[in-house]
């Protein structure tokens, strides 16, 4: 056999191997069964968004989130507050009012539902309002999957999302209202 080739299968099977596939290692910001709060610095927005489901935990998930800045023409949050909240258990539609931006999540576990209560911690940028609005699709595809979501395009932000609750599987599957922003004042509230 050929050392050259056997060297380099040996150095891609260790380069595999020394690759963690471990979920411990994502930067978490929480543990299983307990609330968090978290809140970009000032002047950013949610940009991904990634959970890991476990059974064995009380059914709940660990939560990650990245921030990045917004661009310079939208200027700078004028006001920033915690929006509606939902109820551990029940279906949810959220969408920033004020045509604020998603810029945290703040979450409570509740043992007696094996769910969690969420809220949005939004964002308002002048007036500027949204536009050429989507939802993606389900985040996780399938219940209790790992999750993830990244804003596929530039330009698009957070602005809600809507979820649904399985009560057998006691997971849920996330929509993500994703929106462009207007490059000028406007009138409107929550287009």
């Amino acid at each position: 056999m050929n050392p050259a080739l056997v060297v380099l299968v040996w150095s891609l099977l260790v380069t595999v191997a020394a690759q963690s596939h471990d979920h411990h290692d994502m930067g978490w910001i929480n543990q299983y069964r307990q609330g968090f709060n978290f809140q970009c610095p000032h002047g950013e927005v949610l940009v991904a968004i990634r959970s890991y489901f476990s059974e064995e935990e009380g059914n709940d998930r660990l939560w990650s989130f990245e921030c990045q800045s917004t661009p310079e023409g939208l200027g700078v949050p004028t006001d920033c507050w915690w929006d509606d909240i939902n109820r551990a258990g029940l279906e949810w539609t959220s969408s920033c009012t004020r045509n604020g931006l998603v810029a945290g999540v703040q979450s409570k576990y509740f043992e007696s539902v094996l769910d969690r209560e969420w809220q949005f911690y939004c964002c308002y940028y002048k007036r500027r309002c949204p536009y050429s609005c989507m939802l993606t699709s389900d985040v996780p595809e399938h219940y209790r999957e790992e999750a993830e979501m990244v804003i596929p395009f530039y330009g698009y932000f957070i602005r809600g999302a809507q979820t649904t609750f399985s009560g057998v599987l006691r997971d849920r599957q996330w929509k993500y209202t994703l929106c462009r922003m207007t490059e000028f004042d406007c009138e409107f509230e929550n287009l």
